[in-house]
């Protein structure tokens, strides 16, 4: 009994010590092409983020806009690890794992190449300001140079 007790209050401190140290990024987002780093053509794109987030989970939903098309997705993001399915930006299907790392979000999505038999694997590193307005989220993929899409908060 005495065990059971000591797992369970070991596993509540644990998870109120990430829920202390992860930060909050629920509301609306809008992206900031002019803060952006080698975004290309996406500074095109007016994007508008709903992020929902609770100690179990984080879902974005995305809308856009180019060049007057409209666009949507949404993704999740199991905060405890495990492999939930997304869709790539170019809208193929994807496995995502995230984790906390220290005040950073930490995910890898993988998903089926254009080579038969391919992979693709795409790391994001989601973070907030300290003053809670600016959400930066750094992509890469394979050896390329990161992307660096800042939205503020709305």
């Amino acid at each position: 009994m005495r065990q059971a007790v000591r797992s369970m209050l070991v596993g509540f401190l644990a998870t109120a010590a990430l829920a202390a140290t992860a930060p909050d990024f629920s509301g609306k987002w809008v992206f900031v092409p002019a803060k952006s780093t080698n975004v290309g053509m996406m500074a095109g794109l007016e994007i508008h983020l709903v992020v929902e987030q609770n100690l179990d989970q984080l879902t974005v939903h995305e809308r856009s806009a180019y060049r007057g098309q409209p666009g949507s997705r949404e993704l999740h993001y199991d905060l405890h690890g495990q492999v939930t399915a997304n869709q790539s930006p170019m809208g193929e299907k994807a496995q995502t794992v995230a984790h906390w790392q220290g005040g950073q979000l930490l995910s890898t999505s993988t998903s089926e190449g254009a080579v038969a038999g391919s992979t693709v694997t795409r790391h994001e590193v989601r973070s907030l300001s300290a003053d809670g307005k600016t959400m930066t989220v750094e992509s890469t993929r394979g050896t390329s140079t990161a992307v660096v899409m800042v939205y503020e908060r709305e």
